[in-house]
């Protein structure tokens, strides 16, 4: 008897519009995961990095930094939403709702919001709200994202399209949610490493985070994972080798992990990436290429009823092998440069 319980995934016929997916598996999240993280990306952010740092400022402890718990709630979502997917392409309306503490344990559930076949009609683009939660019921984290995923059947008819409208930026109002009333007072600028608050950046201001870090192979699948993150694209080389790129793809959260981390050096007082406003994989990254990042200064932001920290929104470019001492982005015809990999508009909190 052949076994009919292995689960192949869904392809995009197998999604409908308003589809609520519950995902397994639970996560318990640990200090063995912190550690593990900051092996992976190197990662300084002193609120992060210390429990007695954090408590003087209003935290109960060390939070998780925040790409650990997008990409575990991320990871949950997977099996049902990217097994068969051929890339993530994008991200909206991500926001950080509650701080996430080692031993909390983390759920996702997500809402099929879009869908529409591609030209091709071998592929089709899912549309998702993804939402995770704690071991309370309180949300820590939703967000938006779309991915191109094969279909089963060339053949099959598709459902009729629905894009999603998605805003264009998160509201300053809803940003912070997930850091306490601050001691400012307390906030060490010696120990977090850079003089820089919130009011020491002006928008259109430009920063080459200098640094650069090489992906390995063995880093981007141990990373991937770490946060229970199945889809096959980053995992198997012997479907991968006769696939598009004769290879393995990295799964572009660590893209985003190591942009992140690379910030710290010109950012450094910038300890919560509160959202993600929108967002792009513009180009596959390999096991080898290196990684640098540079940003831009978009908007200066006041957090009603804060007068303990501010906002940044912040465009976070992640460019591959190649240095940022250029700034690249845009072609004069307005198509992404050579090497830019990551386009992210975020919303980064920094003490007043």
């Amino acid at each position: 008897m052949t076994g009919t319980k292995t689960n192949s995934g869904n392809f995009f016929e197998d999604f409908r519009f308003g589809q609520i997916l519950k995902h397994a598996t639970p996560r318990t999240v640990t200090d063995g995961d912190v550690a593990l993280y900051t092996a992976l990306y190197g990662s300084r952010f002193a609120v992060q990095s210390s429990d007695e740092f954090a408590k003087a400022l209003g935290y109960p402890r060390a939070p998780l930094d925040d790409m650990l718990t997008f990409h575990v709630v991320f990871g949950k979502t997977t099996p049902e939403i990217s097994l068969n997917a051929i890339a993530n392409l994008g991200y909206a309306d991500c926001r950080f709702l509650k701080p996430v503490y080692p031993g909390d344990t983390l759920t996702a559930v997500s809402e099929v919001i879009g869908l529409k076949e591609n030209s091709n009609k071998e592929t089709g683009t899912v549309y998702v709200r993804s939402t995770g939660r704690n071991q309370h019921g309180d949300v820590v984290l939703e967000y938006c994202r779309w991915v191109m995923v094969r279909k089963r059947d060339k053949a099959s008819p598709a459902p009729e399209a629905v894009v999603p409208k998605l805003a264009d930026r998160v509201d300053p109002k809803d940003l912070a949610l997930a850091v306490p009333a601050l001691n400012a007072a307390n906030y060490d600028t010696d120990l977090a490493g850079s003089p820089y608050r919130w009011g020491d950046y002006e928008v259109g201001e430009k920063i080459d985070h200098v640094d650069g870090m090489t992906l390995e192979e063995a880093e981007h699948q141990t990373a991937t994972r770490l946060y229970q993150n199945t889809a096959k694209v980053h995992f198997n080389l012997h479907t991968e080798s006769k696939g598009r790129f004769g290879k393995r793809i990295v799964y572009g959260g660590v893209v985003i992990s190591l942009v992140r981390a690379l910030s710290y050096n010109g950012l450094g007082n910038a300890f919560h990436l509160a959202a993600i406003n929108g967002g792009r994989h513009v180009a596959p990254t390999f096991a080898g290429d290196t990684i640098y990042a540079w940003s831009e200064i978009l908007e200066k932001a006041e957090i009603p009823g804060r007068k303990d920290a501010g906002a940044l929104r912040v465009r976070l470019v992640g460019v591959k092998n190649l240095d940022c001492s250029t700034l690249p982005l845009k072609t004069a015809a307005g198509d992404y440069a050579e090497g830019v990999v990551l386009d992210l508009d975020t919303w980064l909190v920094l003490p007043r």
